[in-house]
C-alpha cells in the first residue's frame, strides 16, 4: 500500500508541473499565473476537488502518439468561494499552449454538466492557443459540446468567462454565450481571425493588442463585462459578482445585513444642477441610496451614457439601470441599448430586482444611429422590461421624454411602482422645443418673441411638462421628495418579495437580436 501511495503521489507531482519548470518559467515571465495558481487564488484555501487529472488525450497521429500532455492542457473541478460551491476549469497554456482537444473539451463538459446538475456557478478561465490542429474534427466537435451546455446552462446558472491569455477562433463563442466577461489589461486576447489572417487576407497590419486586447473589448466591442489591470484584481471582481448572485435561478441571491449609505456621500437632494441643462454623475444618486454607497459597475468603459451594476438596498442585492447625464445626456443609442437590454435580462433570470433611475432626454439622432439600426437595437431594451418579472421600480430624476419615457421601464411596459421627484419634466419632448412647435404662430407675431417664447415654454411647462400631470392619469404612482427616495424603495422591495407574475405559454419570444 506504501508503494501505490508513493506511485499515486509521483503521479499526481507529475501531472501538477504541467508542461514543466521552464514552461512554468515562461508563463511566469510573460505575466501570467499557471492554471492551478489561478484557480487557487480564486478558489477558498484547500477548497479544490480536481476532476479528470488523470485523463489523456487519445490521438495517434503526427507524432501525438509521442506527446505526454499532463491533464490534456486542462485543470477542472470543485471547490468553494466564501463558502459557496462552484465549479471551475483552467486551462493550462504550458501544455501544447492549452490547445483544445477532445478530452480536453470532455473535461471541460463534465463540469459543466455537474455545475448545472448541482445547480452552482461554472468559471471557465481560458488561456488557450484554440483548436488542437492535430485532432482535426475532434477538436471542433468539442468545442461545439462547450458551446451547447453553455446554451442550455444560460439562465440557470451563473457562467463567467475569464479571458487570462489569447482566445482566437471559434474559442471566443463560449465567453460570448456566458453572462458575464473578465479581461485584464495586457493579458487578454480575443478575436475571431488573428493578425496573420487579417494580413493574409485584407493586406491590413494589426497587432494583437489593437485587435482584441483587453481595453479594446471593455471599450470598443462591449464582448467585456469588466476590466481590471491585474489578475488579483480580476479574481477580486469575480467574487465581488458572485456575492450579488444566487446558486442558481431556483433561488434569491443571499441577503446581508442593512447598511446605510456612507454619511460622506453628497446630499441627495443637493447632487442635481438647478440648470436642468447641466449634467451631474448618475452614480452620485446610487451611492446616496445604496447600502454602504457601495456599486458593483457593469460594462464601466462601455456604452458610459447607460449605467449598469449591482448594489444593495436593505441587504436585498439589486440591479441598477440608470441614464447617466454626464455622458451624451445620457440618451440610448444602439450601445447603450443592448448593455441595458442584456443586464435587465441577466437580472430577471436570477430573481434580482431592478431598479431604474431615469433622466432620459430621448434618443440619440442622426444617419449614423438610423443606419446602424437603432430601431431594432432600441426595441430590445422595450422587450427586456416588459419580458421581465421581477420586481421592476422606476424612479424619474430629471427628464423623461418621448419614446425614451416609455423604454424606461415605464407603467405602461408593466414596471411595478413608478416614482418621480417633485422638479421632473414628463413629456413628449422638452418644453423649449414643444413651445416653439405648439406655440409657433402666437411666438412669431409677438412684439418681444424672446418674453413670448419664455411665457409659452412656461404655459406648456405648467400644463404638461410635469410630473403631475402624469401622476394624475395612474402613469406614476407618486411624487416623492429626493430624500425619501432610499426609504421608499425598501418598502417597495419589502412589498414586493412575493411577487409573482404570469406570461402567455409559449415555446420562445423572438426578441430584436
Amino acid at each position: 500500500m506504501e508503494k501505490q501511495n508513493s506511485t499515486l503521489a509521483e503521479r499526481k507531482a507529475h501531472i501538477e508541473l504541467g508542461g514543466g519548470s521552464a514552461a512554468i518559467e515562461k508563463q511566469h515571465a510573460s505575466g501570467k499565473k499557471t492554471a492551478r495558481e489561478r484557480i487557487a487564488a480564486l478558489l477558498d484555501p484547500d477548497s479544490f476537488t480536481e476532476i479528470d487529472q488523470f485523463a489523456t488525450h487519445q490521438e495517434h497521429l503526427f507524432g501525438m502518439d509521442k506527446k505526454e500532455l499532463p491533464g490534456d492542457g486542462v485543470v477542472a473541478g470543485t471547490g468553494t468561494i466564501n463558502g459557496r460551491p462552484v465549479a471551475i476549469y483552467a486551462q493550462d497554456f504550458t501544455v501544447m499552449g492549452g490547445s483544445l482537444g477532445l478530452t480536453h473539451a470532455r473535461k471541460i463538459t463534465k463540469v459543466m454538466d455537474l455545475a448545472l446538475k448541482m445547480k452552482m456557478p461554472c468559471i471557465g478561465i481560458n488561456d488557450s492557443g484554440g483548436a488542437r490542429i492535430q485532432e482535426g474534427v475532434s477538436a471542433l466537435a468539442g468545442y461545439g459540446e462547450i458551446f451547447l451546455r453553455n446554451t442550455m446552462a444560460s439562465g440557470v446558472i451563473p457562467q463567467l468567462s475569464v479571458i487570462l491569455g489569447p482566445c482566437a477562433g471559434g474559442a471566443v463563442y463560449s465567453p460570448a454565450l456566458t453572462d458575464m466577461t473578465y479581461v485584464v489589461d495586457g493579458i487578454s486576447k480575443m478575436f475571431i481571425t488573428g493578425p496573420n489572417v487579417i494580413k493574409t487576407v485584407l493586406g491590413e497590419e494589426v497587432s494583437q493588442e489593437e485587435l482584441g486586447g483587453a481595453r479594446v473589448h471593455a471599450e470598443v466591442s462591449g464582448n467585456a463585462h469588466f476590466f481590471a489591470e491585474n489578475e488579483d484584481a480580476c479574481f477580486d471582481q469575480i467574487k465581488r459578482t458572485l456575492s450579488y448572485l444566487p446558486q442558481s435561478n431556483a433561488e434569491k441571491p443571499q441577503r446581508t445585513a442593512s447598511k446605510a449609505p456612507k454619511s460622506t456621500t453628497k446630499n441627495i437632494a443637493d447632487i442635481i444642477p438647478a440648470d436642468k441643462s447641466q449634467p451631474y454623475d448618475v452614480r452620485d444618486i446610487i451611492a446616496a441610496i445604496a447600502d454602504d454607497s457601495e456599486f458593483l459597475e457593469i460594462q464601466e468603459l462601455f456604452a458610459p451614457n447607460i449605467v449598469t451594476g449591482f448594489g444593495r438596498i436593505d441587504g436585498q442585492s439589486v440591479g441598477f439601470v440608470a441614464n447617466q447625464p454626464l455622458y451624451l445626456a445620457g440618451v440610448l443609442d444602439c450601445d447603450s441599448s443592448d448593455k441595458a437590454a442584456r443586464f435587465i435580462m441577466l437580472c430577471d433570470a436570477y430573481n434580482i430586482p431592478i431598479i431604474t433611475l431615469e433622466d432620459m432626454p430621448g434618443y440619440l439622432p442622426g444617419t449614423d444611429q438610423e443606419h446602424a439600426g437603432v430601431i431594432r437595437h432600441g426595441a430590445k431594451v422595450l422587450y427586456a422590461y416588459s419580458q421581465a418579472t421581477v420586481a421592476k421600480i422606476t424612479v424619474i430624476l430629471r427628464k423623461a421624454y418621448g419614446g425614451g419615457y416609455i423604454a424606461m421601464n415605464s407603467r405602461h411596459l408593466g414596471a411595478d411602482l413608478v416614482l418621480s421627484w417633485p422638479s421632473t419634466e414628463i413629456a413628449v419632448m422638452g418644453p423649449e422645443g414643444a413651445a416653439n412647435i405648439i406655440f409657433k404662430k402666437e411666438i412669431a407675431e409677438a412684439e418681444d418673441q424672446a418674453t413670448m417664447r419664455k411665457e409659452k415654454v412656461q404655459e406648456y411647462t405648467d400644463l404638461f411638462a410635469n410630473p403631475y400631470v402624469a401622476a394624475s392619469k395612474g402613469f406614476i404612482d407618486g411624487v416623492i421628495s429626493p430624500e425619501e427616495t432610499r426609504a421608499t424603495l425598501i418598502k417597495a422591495l419589502k412589498m414586493s418579495e412575493g411577487k409573482e407574475e404570469s406570461r402567455p405559454a409559449k415555446k420562445h419570444g423572438l426578441p430584436p437580436f
